[in-house]
């Protein structure tokens, strides 16, 4: 996943970020890292999906922890550009609300884009784990019903 820091204050010029303590760069590293474990695919043996399940549970509370941090840094993004640019912007030339949400939505594009990628994750995690849940009670019976010889 690709970020681009154009709108950052603080890039090199070329849409980079320059940042040392990026606040974006370790939430994306950690969206990369749940998001590959996530696209495996499980087997259908009952042990692999328990543990995936006990996985993916941990991954459903992180995203949602996360995605409420992504809003924060967004909320507060918005509030920022609202004092420094749209303010500025409005009273010089009149702009319409629409015209300047649709410059604050525009400004604050990646904290955006973290708040829609983990909103798909936290819902992907969820998803998943209900299917697990469904798969593992399928082996089960799948065990019970060779055992009793059916």
């Amino acid at each position: 996943m690709e970020i681009n820091c154009k709108y950052c204050p603080k890039n090199d010029g070329t849409g980079a970020c320059k940042i040392e303590d990026c606040p974006l760069l370790p939430i994306i590293q950690e969206i990369e890292e749940i998001s590959g474990f996530l696209n495996i695919t499980c087997q259908n043996n009952p042990t692999e999906i328990q543990e995936r399940i006990a996985a993916t549970m941990v991954y459903v509370v992180r995203t949602g922890e996360m995605l409420a941090e992504a809003k924060r840094m967004l909320r507060k993004r918005k509030s920022d550009e609202i004092q420094n640019t749209i303010i500025k912007i409005a009273q010089e030339n009149c702009l319409s609300a629409k015209v300047q949400n649709a410059l604050l939505d525009s400004i604050a594009e990646n904290e955006s884009f973290l708040v829609d990628r983990l909103d798909r994750l936290n819902a992907s995690a969820t998803h998943q784990l209900d299917a697990l849940r469904t798969l593992l009670s399928y082996e089960k019976e799948a065990l019970r019903l060779n055992k009793a010889g059916y």
